[in-house]
Order: C-alpha cells, then sequence, then structure tokens
C-alpha cells in the first residue's frame, strides 16, 4: 500500500466514521486539539485500523503520535 492510499483511507474515515470537517485534516493538523478527536473516537480508531489495514494499535506505540502525518507514518511503518 502506498503512501498516498494510507493517507487517503486515513482521510475517509476520519471524515466518514468521525465526522471530522474535511477541512480541518491537514498534514500538521493535531489530532486533539484541531480535529478535535476525544479518547472515545480513539476506540473508534483502534476498530477502523484494524478492519482497514489489518493491525491492531498498541496504546504505547501511540506515545507522540499527535498529528495527522505522524498517525499515518504510524500505519506506514505497521505495514512497512
Amino acid at each position: 500500500m502506498t503512501r498516498q492510499e494510507i493517507e487517503e483511507k486515513v482521510r475517509n474515515f476520519l471524515i466518514e466514521d468521525l465526522e471530522i470537517e474535511e477541512e480541518t485534516i491537514a498534514p500538521e493538523a493535531r489530532l486533539k486539539e484541531d480535529m478535535g478527536i476525544d479518547s472515545l473516537d480513539f476506540v473508534d480508531i483502534v476498530v477502523i485500523v484494524e478492519k482497514n489495514f489489518g493491525f491492531k494499535i498498541k496504546p504505547e506505540e501511540m506515545a507522540g503520535v499527535d498529528t495527522f502525518t505522524k498517525f499515518c507514518d504510524y500505519i506506514e511503518s505497521k505495514l512497512g
């Protein structure tokens, strides 16, 4: 899966499943502060990522993952 495909899938589930406004999704957009993702949303993200990408997110691996780009980096590293 290419980086572009990863970003597209992530963008799509943020918009469709979490109802994040498309204009708030940018490379350096912060997940919590800019997109409004909270701990309940994160539970949904864990399920969505497992369904779409085939791996489980480990919370300890998400330390420091605070922007859209870093989140896509994390997924890319797990798929790599």
